[in-house]
């Protein structure tokens, strides 16, 4: 690599690239074996993921490779999602390298389970050391402290002959490498395989927490003290991505893991945390404990940003339940997340997410909605004050916000699109080039609310209190605006349409720059006539 680049980035390959790496493999395997490979990534029945995955000259030799084997086939994603589809072939991919390399090689003193466990645990190292590389010894003294006898044995002869190449060797012959920034540490070849490996690791995990003991069953295996500080050590690193949440969670649905009582332990944490007991604890101080831990492997971190990173991936994984449980009619009712508990509970505490937005800060401005914005879709956030609250950029699409308090809130950008506003406070509101199509904004209220590019397309607008808002620039167009007031509106550059709904509309005759065209359109005029 050049020496003024620190990292390179490998795009993915184009129809004419991959076309020549296809011919040079067809010279190693046959045009036969080529063409059947070539047919199962255009076949219809592959997911656009593994055909997008094809596209990574890192993974299309693996793919290549596991096709010849007969280890990959088009029956693997039947019914499979998006994150399904990776996982299908990541854990294919897991399960013919460790076959095949453990034969390859001198490795025959493990066994595939407990090659696997180290592949999992040095993913999830990986990924709290940053992404990119992890420390040797990281790996091994987590292994050793979880007490795996056989890796125990392959780590402590590999000390006692003061070698560092022990667990190194048998690393590398799993699509590991030296990294090249820190000396003694290791990076995986492909950085989603680390994260799926990462993933595989934590739902290991969380499995179990829900694992029960004793005559009746009705005894935790791992008790609540001991689920406290899994979660930290686990979680409390840094921000889950995106890419770990969506195999994290595949993982976690095609495992025999019983999710409610997941989502029920998991819950119980969320609220001991947003109430700060670990934070406050007199005695052991759980997340001073991750940070000396991290510390130890040269991670730096601090014990504020661990338990902040701790609660909030903890949310993002009650919120991707919550998700998964609307899409089960058996399951609604069970995992059902409200962050501020449910309302008109005992526990309910409408300001409690506002808090949570609030120590997030510590870490930055915009911690919050950088680390969990894009999990929001499809929340239940029904009666909770949001006054003021930072939200641009998230994503609450199809989220219920009825009755919320969204008053001076910063909503720019955000995609509201399907999310339930009915009878919601978003006066003076920041809404900005939102997407509001087809929301349910029946009865709210949008007095002074700042909607100037904002999408509302097939939107519900009526009986709603526009009073002084600005649309300029807006997009109505199937919106539904009947009895909606709009009085002092400023409506200069709408975008609307025959189909835009303005019977019996308030206050036409006092909204502002009306545009020309709306203002000769019979509907609109009617209205005005009938006011004035």
């Amino acid at each position: 690599m050049p020496p003024n680049l620190e990292r390179v980035s490998i795009l993915p390959m184009g129809d004419e690239i991959q076309q020549r790496w296809f011919d040079k493999w067809q010279t190693i395997v046959a045009e036969e074996e080529t063409e059947k490979f070539r047919e199962f990534l255009h076949s219809e029945q592959c997911p656009e993921q593994v055909k997008e995955l094809a596209r990574e000259p890192l993974l299309l030799y693996l793919l290549a490779a596991m096709h010849q084997d007969e280890q990959l086939k088009v029956g693997m994603f039947a019914n499979a999602d998006v994150g399904g589809a990776k996982v299908s072939v990541y854990e294919q991919a897991l399960e013919w390298v460790l076959e095949k390399q453990r034969g390859n090689l001198n490795l025959r003193i493990l066994e595939p389970e407990d090659l696997e466990i180290l592949l999992a645990e040095a993913g999830l190292c990986v990924v709290q050391s940053g992404g990119e590389y992890a420390a040797i010894k990281m790996i091994e003294d987590r292994l050793v402290k979880q007490g795996y006898k056989e890796l125990q044995n392959l780590i402590e002869k590999a000390r006692q002959d003061e070698r560092e190449d022990g667990l190194k060797n048998a690393l590398a012959a799993f699509y590991l490498k030296s990294a090249a920034k820190a000396e003694n540490s290791v990076e995986f070849f492909h950085k989603s395989f680390g994260e799926f490996l990462c993933a595989k690791r934590m739902v290991e995990g969380l499995e179990d927490l829900t694992e029960k003991t004793g005559k009746r069953r009705k005894t935790y295996v791992v008790s609540d003290e001991e689920l406290e500080w899994q979660v930290y050590d686990l979680f409390g690193y840094g921000s889950l991505t995106v890419e770990v949440v969506e195999y994290l969670m595949a993982l976690l649905v095609k495992s025999q893991v019983e999710l409610v009582v997941l989502f029920e332990r998991l819950y119980e944490f969320y609220w001991n945390w947003s109430d700060g007991k670990f934070i406050e604890e007199r005695e052991e101080v759980l997340p001073q404990k991750k940070t000396r831990q991290l510390w130890q492997w040269g991670i730096e971190s601090g014990q504020r940003q661990v338990d902040i990173y701790t609660g909030l991936n903890v949310m993002i994984l009650l919120f991707k339940l919550h998700r998964y449980g609307q899409s089960q009619e058996e399951l609604r009712e069970q995992l059902h997340f409200c962050p501020c508990g449910q309302p008109g509970g005992e526990d309910f505490d409408r300001r409690r997410l506002l808090r949570i937005i609030g120590y997030s800060q510590c870490l930055e401005v915009d911690a919050f909605v950088e680390i969990v914005g894009v999990f929001f879709n499809g929340a239940d956030l029904r009666d909770a004050n949001l006054r003021s609250a930072d939200l641009s950029h998230t994503d609450l699409s199809d989220a219920n916000l009825s009755r919320t308090n969204l008053s001076g809130a910063d909503l720019s950008v955000a995609n509201l699109s399907g999310a339930d506003l009915s009878v919601a406070n978003l006066s003076v509101a920041n809404l900005i080039d939102a997407n509001l199509s087809g929301a349910y904004l029946r009865c709210a209220d949008l007095i002074g609310a700042k909607l100037r590019y904002a999408k509302l397309r097939y939107a519900n607008l009526s009986n709603a209190n526009l009073s002084d808002a600005n649309l300029r620039d807006a997009d109505l167009r199937y919106a539904n605006l009947s009895r909606t007031n709009l009085s002092g509106a400023y409506l200069s550059n709408i975008k609307w349409d025959n189909d835009t709904n303005w019977s019996n509309t308030i206050g036409l005759h006092e909204a502002r720059e009306v545009p020309e065209d709306l203002q000769q359109n019979p509907e609109f005029a009617a209205e005005d006539v009938k006011e004035t």
